[in-house]
């Protein structure tokens, strides 16, 4: 199970960071990261984190939030945070903690995932972004 916090109404330049916590042992070696889904706009993804038994590897982030967002997670695997800094309105969306154990070898080979690369997802949080 993924369980979100974080998240709610944010002026415009602002920041917010969301928290996804994993119940399970499955998940404390694996690809976690996050998704967005705007009104009326496909899911698109945001950043991810491996962690591998050898500790926590890379991170890789979606083009618009590049230098903006940065994610984290804790050595023990199985909570992840994702900093947004510089929030602007396009930012604002349902975000989704996601989970996977071979996800981030796809982001890493073809530059990029699609939803249905990740098999755990959480139930959503409403980020807004507003002035």
């Amino acid at each position: 199970e993924l369980v979100e916090s974080g998240g709610g109404s944010v002026e415009i330049g602002g920041s917010s960071t969301l928290t996804c916590e994993a119940h399970g042992v499955e998940f404390r070696s694996s690809c976690m990261g996050w998704f967005r889904q705007a009104p009326g706009k496909e899911r698109e993804a945001v950043a991810a984190i491996y962690k591998g038994y050898q500790g926590v590897g890379e991170s890789y982030y979606g083009d618009s939030v590049k230098g903006r967002f940065t994610i984290s997670r804790h050595t023990e695997g199985n909570v992840v945070n994702l900093q947004m800094l510089r929030l602007q309105p396009e930012d604002t969306g349902t975000y989704y903690c996601v989970a996977d154990p071979t996800a981030c070898g796809v982001w890493y080979a073809q530059g990029f995932v699609f939803s249905a690369d990740f098999r755990h997802w959480g139930q959503g949080i409403q980020v807004t972004v507003s002035s």
